[in-house]
């Protein structure tokens, strides 16, 4: 399990999570809801070791990552994909694909990710030679999907991969992320489209300024209680 303990966190002297604690079960898919300024993204840069954590802390199985180095993270098993993709526009499909088996313990397994990764996104296999930057947004979501899937981690920390897509290829990604759950992936989802969300989690948390108000296995949730808390239509 990934369990996340009491952690503030923020960046310099501003302060964003307050002491929030979340679990995140193995072979599930949990998701994290919550507006603009929630905290979703730090939580997530926190437990990759992108800002510190300056209280509490972050395990998974056991083995505390607090105060790890972020280029750690992918021997741990741990994958981000951030907001926006990242890919490298100059760089082919093949070559951004391989980037995410660049630490030495992945390479000998290049070959066979990067069929795994084709299987999952047959659209990537058509275009493994045009330059990255030539994709459409949702292509561009699958090629950061895929780089994140070339390190086999146990956890994919994924955050908001509908942003921006139309709802066809929306869609098409969350379909992908149904799949990544059934191969046994554990998957913490940042998403602001909460139906989208619902139908693909195990778990959810909403976070609002810098900390958790509801946390309910997905099948139980209110969803208009929900939209309430999301909305601060009602106190925590």
């Amino acid at each position: 399990m990934l369990k996340v303990s009491e952690v503030q966190a923020g960046y310099g002297a501003i302060n964003v999570l307050w002491g929030v604690s979340l679990d995140f079960p193995l072979g599930r898919l949990t998701a994290i809801i919550g507006p603009n300024g929630a905290g979703k993204t730090t939580l997530l840069r926190a437990i990759m070791g992108l800002i510190p954590v300056q209280r509490g802390e972050v395990v998974l199985d056991g083995f505390p990552l607090t105060g790890r180095n972020t280029w750690e993270m992918a021997a741990l098993g741990i994958a981000m994909i951030p907001e926006g993709r990242m890919i490298f526009r100059d760089m082919t499909v093949e070559e951004n694909l391989a980037m995410g088996a660049f630490p030495k313990p992945h390479r000998p397994a290049l070959a066979r990710n990067l069929e795994r990764v084709y299987g999952l996104f047959p659209r990537l296999k058509e275009r493994r030679r045009q330059a990255a930057g030539s994709l459409s947004g949702g292509e561009a979501q699958m090629l950061a999907m895929g780089r994140g899937l070339m390190s086999e981690p146990r956890v994919l920390l994924i955050d908001e991969p509908s942003l921006g897509l139309a709802p066809v290829m929306v869609q098409e990604i969350f379909a992908i992320l149904r799949d990544l759950k059934e191969q046994g992936v554990t998957i913490v989802l940042v998403e602001q489209n909460t139906h989208m969300a619902l139908s693909v989690a195990d778990g959810v948390y909403l976070m609002r300024s810098g900390k958790v108000l509801m946390s309910e296995r997905a099948q139980q949730v209110d969803v208009e209680r929900l939209h309430d808390l999301y909305f601060a239509r009602e106190a925590a």
